[in-house]
């Protein structure tokens, strides 16, 4: 559906010609269940005078039997058109719309927001530029919200609009407004969400959704449709990798044969010097052929035919690339899976593996874990389940040739399916062949443990007889907080606590590990994150010897101290978040209280260039400006005992 233009009435091939050249938006909504969705959609079609008057008038009419607002205008059954949504209020599967103003053309898909569709989010979420995630002003982030928000980093949306809905019912509140901005740009530091965008709105009023909120005086920034009309989209693209899976070899006669294919990115000329992948074989490109003409140059995402100087073997499945610019290519490659079955995924079954143009068979070989997504947090797992999210290595029977799905989403993407009903189960994502090579080594460790349990391998002395001799089960408690705050203080008087009662424990103390076991290191984050791994390696072996090991570090990274509870086993790991205003820890410092306990945090923190990332979901927080040493530590017992590691 288009604006109305008057070039529509004096000059209609301009009006085209200019709507032909609108460049064009994908985007999603998404978020939780009843957080407006629907409703949003429906309010920025109305409010922009896109829905034509027969489909208008069916809305109101709809409104005052199926509609949610008792009676009045629903703009939710715009979008909501099957009987089921339409009944119980929800969206089941996406809904496309399809608009434009004056600046831009528009796609949006509407989302489910029910964790039991959230593989249709995903499909909707694959294939945008943008999203849209709605939170409801009176609950603010919920679990589906951070599930949602996961996803679309995952998958690549570079651009993410926080649409805080539903400011009519807290009485257009900037402090409601600002606690939720809030709790989501600490959540959302640990995803990748480059371009991040806060909106208050009121989907079911129109407050900031087309036009500005007389309501919310405070907010300064733009509506929804300014920034859905502005934002930048033009670099998002990949244009230095030029790659064209070929998907049809045209062979009209005797004298033409041209190689048909979408350009998944990149750019190509005529006499540029192109490779067939995965043969190598080496031609230049004659001629660039498309439907209407011949062209000089084309790119993504353009339909295009190539013809070469020379003849070469090339057909569908295989890959046209630049010479010096070639993807990878292997049987295996490192991915992450969202499973979209109801039947869960089993290593070792062999599923067909569809790769740009090409269908081949193989399996996963191995699950390296599952990511939480409430948490963020990976742990070990046997297989996928529905919905859930995962790492995994892929075994291919042929070769293919990728790249990461971060730099381009054509040739980093692959699907699952069935090979007995044909459904497709599983959407993967290709992961960068060039991660950081520290945080690789930690996952293959905790793979290579977790295979270790599995298969049996134990110590001579079983973990249930030394729970039987010490009373207790082992346990990794990290005390994590900025420096001065008292981690190591409150540590050692666990210790002393837990010792006088019998208890076999032991201290993990910054300064000591890096005197001895870490004294060849540094203070960058690769460096950082080696001492947090080898203190892991050990907190685990206390662990096995049956001690209770209490470990006091900085440790700012999130990412890292998810490491090393996968290290030690999140089954016996607790995080502890020593909390002190930072003005008190600066004053500790200066004042040289715990010099001994604190000394080598000191220096640790002095060298972060990365800022502490506050644990979201920490077992335990102690404010040590509001209670004492000695009720940290109990506080600390006190939840050993409730967690069932300490025995009466």
């Amino acid at each position: 559906m288009s604006h109305h233009s008057d070039l529509i009435a004096t000059d209609i091939e301009a009006y085209l010609k200019q709507h032909e050249q609108k460049q064009l938006l994908r985007f999603i909504t998404c978020g939780s269940v009843d957080d407006g969705k629907s409703t949003l959609i429906g309010r920025l079609l109305f409010d922009s005078k896109m829905l034509y008057e027969d489909e208008l008038a069916k809305i109101e009419a709809d409104s005052k039997t199926q509609g949610a607002v008792g009676g009045e205008f629903d703009p939710a059954l715009a979008t909501d058109g099957l009987k089921e949504e339409r009944e119980q209020g929800i969206t089941i599967d996406v809904a496309y719309r399809y608009f434009s103003t004056a600046k831009r053309k528009f796609i949006i898909a509407d989302t489910p927001g029910h964790e039991q569709y959230t593989r249709n989010m995903a499909t909707g979420a694959s294939s945008a530029d943008l999203a849209v995630i709605l939170i409801d002003a009176r609950h603010g982030v919920m679990t589906q919200t951070k599930r949602h928000s996961f996803i679309v980093s995952l998958l690549g949306v570079r651009h993410v609009i926080i649409a805080i809905n539903k400011m009519d019912l807290v009485d257009y509140d900037e402090a409601t407004y600002d606690r939720i901005c809030r709790e989501y740009s600490a959540f959302s530091q640990r995803l990748d969400l480059p371009d991040l965008y806060f909106i208050p709105l009121s989907a079911l009023k129109g407050d900031n959704v087309v036009d500005r909120s007389e309501n919310m005086p405070w907010y300064s920034g733009g509506t929804l449709m300014n920034r859905l009309e502005s934002v930048y989209i033009g670099s998002d693209r990949n244009l230095q990798d030029f790659r064209m899976p070929v998907q049809w070899v045209n062979r009209p006669n005797l004298d033409f044969r041209g190689f048909c294919g979408t350009i998944a990115s990149g750019i190509i000329r005529k006499g540029d010097d192109v490779m067939i992948m995965p043969s190598r074989k080496t031609t230049r490109v004659k001629e660039i052929i498309t439907q209407d003409s011949t062209l000089e140059e084309a790119f993504a995402p353009l339909a295009i035919t190539l013809t070469f100087d020379d003849e070469v073997d090339a057909s569908r499945g295989d890959m046209i690339v630049k010479t010096g610019n070639v993807p990878a290519s292997s049987d295996s490659v490192e991915a992450m899976l969202v499973w979209m079955a109801e039947e869960p995924m089993i290593p070792g079954k062999t599923y067909v593996v569809k790769h740009s143009t090409q269908l081949i068979t193989g399996s996963v070989e191995s699950l390296r874990y599952r990511i939480d997504v409430n948490t963020l947090h990976s742990s070990p797992s046997p297989q996928l389940k529905l919905n859930e999210i995962g790492r995994c290595r892929l075994s291919l029977n042929e070769t293919i040739c990728f790249d990461s799905y971060k730099s381009n989403r054509s040739t980093g993407a692959f699907i699952l399916i069935d090979r007995i009903t044909n459904g497709t189960v599983a959407a993967g994502m290709i992961l960068d062949r060039h991660r950081g090579k520290q945080l690789a080594a930690w996952e293959e460790e905790i793979a290579v443990e977790e295979a270790e349990k599995q298969a049996g391998v134990v110590n001579g002395v079983t973990s249930e007889e030394r729970e039987a001799r010490y009373g207790q089960q082992s346990v990794t408690v990290l005390l994590t907080g900025l420096t001065g705050s008292g981690k190591t203080t409150i540590a050692r008087t666990v210790e002393r606590k837990l010792f006088d009662d019998g208890r076999a424990v032991m201290v993990l103390d910054g300064e000591q590990v890096r005197r001895g076991l870490s004294k060849d290191l540094g203070f960058s984050f690769e460096e950082r994150s080696e001492n947090l791994r080898r203190s892991a390696h050990l907190a685990n072996i206390l662990n096995d010897a049956g001690i209770i090991c209490v470990a006091a570090f900085v440790a700012p990274n999130a990412t890292v101290r998810d490491r090393v509870a996968g290290v030690v086993g999140t089954e016996r790991f607790l995080t502890v978040h020593v909390d002190a205003p930072a003005e008190l820890c600066h004053e500790r410092k200066l004042q040289g209280q715990n010099a001994d306990a604190d000394a080598g945090t000191l220096l640790e923190a002095s060298a972060i260039s990365a800022p502490y990332e506050v644990p979201e979901s920490p077992d335990l927080v102690l404010k040590t400006d509001e209670r004492s040493v000695d009720e940290c530590a109990d506080a600390v017992i006190e939840l050993l005992s409730s967690k069932g590691f300490l025995r009466s």
